[in-house]
């Protein structure tokens, strides 16, 4: 009878996991799949605790994809006419009654309310396992995955029946904080120099000085393919300057196309304590203008407010991610506004920036430059992300997200082969990666995929040089994540295009690629925290990084160029990208296989261990002609930027 009381009120009661099944609503899609018996390591202790995330559903979600389809598809009359964000809050998000029932079902749990959106789209809470096991009705277990132990419910949660209608999924696990950046650094034994290689070299076996262009410096190496014996060095880290020669920007710099009046928003974990005093330096140093004031702006939690920071890779596992993000932003589009928006966390933090931006529409760009490096969240938790990609394509609102930087991500989910989350979403754009050769002209002199696999150069018995084992090499240091999904089904937009040997009828990432290998990288400037705990910082130094999250604001800031001068808001981009393909695949710039392959020769700084890198080696991932899952549709050029802010199709 209490109970019978509680739940007609609207709130149920503690120990509620206690009450009949037929009192509760189960949610069987809010339990991951790696939550198995194999992989159960037992009950979580009591007062263990976690972050959780429940999500409501949104009041129309077929009348919600319909508003953000036809918004983004050439052709229609509402093409390129986005809504407000109240607008699509006030036809999509769940009432403020229905809200409200979910929340003080939290608060009667005694959960801790961390924070929730104006769209009233999920709420974010903590509690201990104990608390969370009674208020859904399950126990949390941990579970070996990924190389981690992580916190999942051992059964389908549940909430009382009369929230039913009022709760679309329960998140209960921490899938979502084994997001990551998606950077990557020179030097493959800065971290263990021994995990590779016959030996650390004493001294090194060859020299190799990097290069300031693409062939500034040739080395002799050991007879490599077709015997040649004569390959160049890695790339110190381009300018500015470089990269925008390569893109063929500097031409339109120059006639005033600098981003001005366009704002770029950047998502990432945490914020780094030096950021506007860091671009100000590495621009003076590289002759670049400096920021004015308030051209960059942030919305970052107060240091206090960071938590999870061990499983989310600590802030100055964010804070290279941070720089490489605003520096490649304000080197390629130097007049285009910045704003930063910082998660407390790499879980519910992520949301909720993404959730300002959208909420308050403070841009219309927005690149995020992190993944999941899987798709195996809960399907209801995937559903509860898509409906924010949903609310940014309405309001005309472009989502540019990295492709990843672990190619197939099969050495991160115990051997499944799936693209990252959210870049597999079919409401973003993913962007895959490339190695560019830039040469002493700033032109392109080769871009194949990135994939780079190294073999060590070792001293053979008789004194002669060879090679530790057959090329490329055993040792795959990096390259642009993508395939095909898992889960979501091939969007319209890419039937046709996208192989169906490759698709089999699901969606396949990435859709566009940009500069991404860090061996023909991008020059970062940045003064490091040597102390999370204090957020301390170092010296400043100047270094050479890479990976999908230099691709993607690469591309988030051509798109600002390519509005300016066209006076258009581009959004989300993917529907006329593939359009255009079928009319003018010439717009794009094909990255094919090479051959004989591209290599590349370096030197470990830290061991002193010499490599011969393979490029467009990228795991089961390939390059080929037209479409492929490591560039997509290829490299981007600002006449294909063009043709998309005109919505030629």
């Amino acid at each position: 009878m209490i109970a019978a009381v509680a739940t007609a009120a609207g709130i149920g009661i503690a120990g509620a996991g206690a009450a009949s099944a037929a009192d509760r609503q189960t949610f069987s899609g809010s339990v991951p799949s790696w939550a198995t018996s194999a992989n159960d390591e037992g009950a979580a202790a009591d007062d263990a605790t976690e972050e959780a995330e429940i999500y409501l559903p949104l009041r129309d979600p077929k009348g919600a994809e319909r508003l953000a389809s036809t918004v983004s598809t050439p052709g229609v009359t509402t093409f390129r006419h986005g809504v407000t964000a109240q607008q699509w809050i006030a036809r999509f998000s769940p009432t403020q009654a229905d809200f409200d029932a979910v929340l003080d079902y939290l608060k009667s749990q005694d959960l801790t309310i961390t924070a929730y959106p104006q769209s009233r789209l999920y709420i974010i809470f903590r509690g201990t396992a104990e608390q969370l096991g009674d208020a859904f009705g399950t126990a949390l277990h941990s579970y070996s995955y990924s190389g981690r132990s992580l916190l999942a419910p051992s059964s389908a949660p549940s909430v009382p029946a009369a929230l039913a209608g009022k709760v679309a999924g329960i998140g209960l696990d921490q899938s979502k904080l084994l997001t990551r950046p998606t950077d990557v650094a020179q030097d493959p034994d800065a971290a263990a120099p021994q995990a590779f290689g016959k030996k650390v070299a004493t001294t090194p076996l060859i020299t190799t000085p990097c290069s300031t262009y693409a062939g500034e410096h040739v080395v002799t190496v050991p007879p490599a393919y077709r015997g040649q014996t004569s390959y160049p060095t890695y790339v110190c880290g381009y300018t500015p300057a470089q990269v925008r020669g390569a893109y063929g920007l500097q031409t339109l710099n120059q006639k005033g196309i600098t981003g001005a009046g366009q704002t770029v928003a950047l998502i990432d974990a945490y914020a780094s304590p030096t950021i506007e005093q860091d671009v100000n330096t590495w621009a003076t140093d590289a002759g670049e203008p400096t920021l004015r004031p308030g051209q960059y702006r942030q919305i970052v939690p107060a240091p206090s407010q960071f938590s999870d920071q061990a499983l989310c890779q600590e802030p100055s596992g964010w804070q290279t991610e941070q720089t490489i993000d605003v520096e490649a932003v304000h080197g390629i589009a130097p007049a285009a506004n910045i704003l930063y928006v910082g998660g407390y966390n790499c879980g519910g933090g992520l949301d909720l920036a993404l959730s300002k931006i959208l909420d308050g529409k403070l841009a219309n760009i927005v690149s995020n430059s992190y993944g999941d490096g899987t798709e195996a969240l809960p399907a209801d938790v995937l559903t509860g992300e898509q409906n924010l990609y949903l609310q940014a394509a309405a309001e005309g609102i472009g989502l540019y997200f990295s492709s990843g930087d672990d190619g197939d991500d099969a050495d991160l989910n115990d051997g499944v082969i799936q693209p990252s989350f959210p870049a597999s979403s079919p409401w973003v754009t993913a962007v895959g990666g490339t190695s560019v050769g830039i040469d002493q002209s700033n032109r392109i002199s080769f871009e194949t995929g990135w994939g780079d696999t190294a073999d060590q150069i070792v001293k053979n018995d008789d004194g002669s040089l060879g090679y530790l084992g057959p090329l490329p090499g055993p040792r795959f240091l990096g390259g642009a994540g993508g395939g095909t999904s898992t889960v979501f089904a091939q969007p319209s937009y890419q039937r046709g295009i996208v192989p169906g040997s490759l698709a089999r009828g699901k969606r396949v990432a990435p859709d566009v690629a940009a500069l991404a290998d860090p061996y023909t990288g991008f020059q970062i400037g940045y003064r490091p925290i040597v102390d999370d705990t204090t957020l301390e910082t170092g010296d400043f130094v100047d270094e050479t990084w890479g990976g999908t999250s230099l691709a993607s604001p690469i591309v988030a800031a051509q798109v600002a160029l390519v509005q300016q001068q066209t006076r258009a808001t581009i959004g989300f981009a993917n529907p006329t990208l593939y359009a255009i393909d079928r009319v003018l695949p010439s717009a794009y710039r094909d990255v094919v296989p090479q051959n004989p392959p591209r290599a590349l020769a370096y030197t470990s700084a830290t061991s002193g261990n010499s490599y011969l890198i393979t490029l467009d080696r990228d795991t089961t991932l390939t390059t080929q002609r037209r479409y492929d899952d490591v560039t997509g549709l290829g490299g981007i050029s600002f006449t294909l930027l063009g043709l998309l802010a005109q919505g030629r199709h």
